[in-house]
């Protein structure tokens, strides 16, 4: 009988060709999964560098307007609108109408200063945008209130910190500002025993960030900024000075606001930032500040409750050097008119630059008493005082201003006595805040309009 044929030969052969189909599979399927890899990230790659491409700032700073330029950033600072309507508010807000005509940002620009200031560039001309924190230091609604003013005068303000570099290099970015006017700070005395942090962040730390942007800028705009009377401290000369010492600050504010004219040196030595420092002497009018003592006396005046006024250990009224906000509007727009271009240029000196500093006050010292009678004038009503002994240590009897260097070189000249301020002032407080009609018939006041601007 025949022995069946041997299959085993066979049998080894189809398996070890299927083993190589398998491994050939498998190596093909590697290859693809690689190759499909490869592919994707370089789609994923090429469409980055699309996307980067189209949406980030041009490297090139020709087209300084950048009307084209649609950084996704923005959105984040666009708020609702979306980062395009963002950017047309600010270029909008920001583009002078004159020809030659200023691009400034007003740091504060819902503050007293800096709405009148604001008020007064946008009136001749200049491109204007606000940058404000909106603080509640004092009623956050007065500063809402000044912010829809000057939206009415299409002047747009935006909501932000001055230590939030980003934001303040987008504005930049987006604008580039001929001037800046920083008139932001954290103000008052008193309030730094309860907050002396907000003092250091914001007129020390708030100043140099802004400078560090403006330094880099290209071209590096003019800087005009608030320094205040505060810095002649312990200085007992009369009238201040620009050529006094200013080395015994009596407060933590005056601290800070000297630091920042000594910060405003080394920028201006370092960068060739062209910086100008105002020292304001008690500014009043319309849409003051509440913190002031005019404004509270009017206010505790009509409700009937004592104010403090303070005389010195010998009986000698205290005296200020009263500045009405016109004056200083006019000061604060002649420094920025005759301010010069820095020499700078991305963050490298060129040349020398101009660095300036000059008070802006009125001159002529007027005793405490005599504001409290003209309001109590005005106000046809009584003022109940209580009047306080001064501590031998603490302010002098009189201060007020030496304003020779600032006639010269720009023609500051105040010209507003104080009844005439007070008046308008007055003015503006009754109906802002609705008093009844009795005072306001009293005073002549009832057929006058509000003020709407500086």
């Amino acid at each position: 009988m025949a022995s069946p044929p041997d299959t085993s030969k066979t049998i080894k052969l189809e398996r070890y060709n299927s083993y190589i189909r398998r491994v050939n599979s498998t190596k093909l399927l590697n290859a693809s999964s690689k190759l499909l890899f490869r592919a994707t990230l370089l789609v994923a790659l090429v469409l980055v560098f699309l996307f980067t491409f189209n949406n980030y700032p041009p490297l090139s700073d020709n087209n300084h307007h950048v009307h084209t330029h649609k950084n996704f950033l923005s959105s984040a600072f666009g708020g609702g609108g979306g980062g395009g309507a963002w950017e047309k508010q600010v270029l909008h807000s920001s583009t002078p109408r004159r020809p030659h005509g200023m691009s400034v940002l007003v740091t504060g620009a819902v503050g007293f200063v800096g709405t009148h200031c604001s008020l007064a560039l946008k009136k001749r001309g200049d491109g204007v945008l606000g940058l404000d924190n909106f603080n509640s230091y004092y009623d956050p609604s007065l500063k809402r209130a000044r912010q829809a003013l000057l939206s009415k005068h299409e002047i747009f303000v935006v909501e932000g910190d001055l230590n939030d570099a980003p934001l303040l290099a987008k504005l930049f970015d987006v604008m580039p500002f001929t001037h800046i006017l920083h008139l932001a700070a954290q103000a008052g005395v008193r309030y730094a025993m309860q907050n002396p942090q907000s003092y250091v962040s914001s007129n020390i730390a708030g100043f140099v960030n802004l400078l560090e942007v403006a330094k880099s800028a290209k071209p590096q705009p003019s800087i005009v900024w608030a320094s205040s009377s505060s810095v002649y401290g312990l200085n007992t000369e009369n009238p201040f000075s620009e050529l006094h010492r200013t080395d015994q600050p009596a407060s933590l504010y005056a601290a800070t606001k000297k630091a920042g004219e000594e910060i405003a040196h080394t920028y201006n030595h370092i960068y060739g930032l062209a910086l100008t420092g105002l020292r304001f002497f008690t500014v009043y009018g319309p849409w003051g500040r509440p913190d002031m003592a005019y404004f509270f006396f009017t206010k505790d005046i009509l409700q009937g409750k004592t104010i403090d006024v303070y005389q010195t250990q010998d009986g000698k009224e205290v005296a200020r050097d009263f500045t009405y906000i016109d004056d200083v509007v006019k000061g604060c727009l002649g420094a920025l008119d005759t301010a010069e271009k820095s020499t700078g240029s991305g963050g490298k000196k060129r040349g020398p630059a101009q660095l300036r500093i000059y008070n802006l006050g009125n001159t002529s010292p007027v005793p405490v008493g005599k504001l409290v009678s003209i309001l109590e004038g005005l106000l046809s009503t009584k003022a109940k005082k209580h009047v306080i002994k001064m501590p031998r240590n603490g302010d002098v009897p009189f201060t007020h201003a030496n304003v020779t260097l600032a006639y010269r070189d720009f023609g500051y000249k105040p010209s507003t006595d104080l009844a005439t301020g007070l008046r308008k002032f007055v003015k503006w407080y009754v109906r802002y805040y609705g008093i009844q009609p009795r005072v306001k018939k009293e005073n002549h006041l009832d057929n006058e309009q509000p003020e709407d601007s500086a």
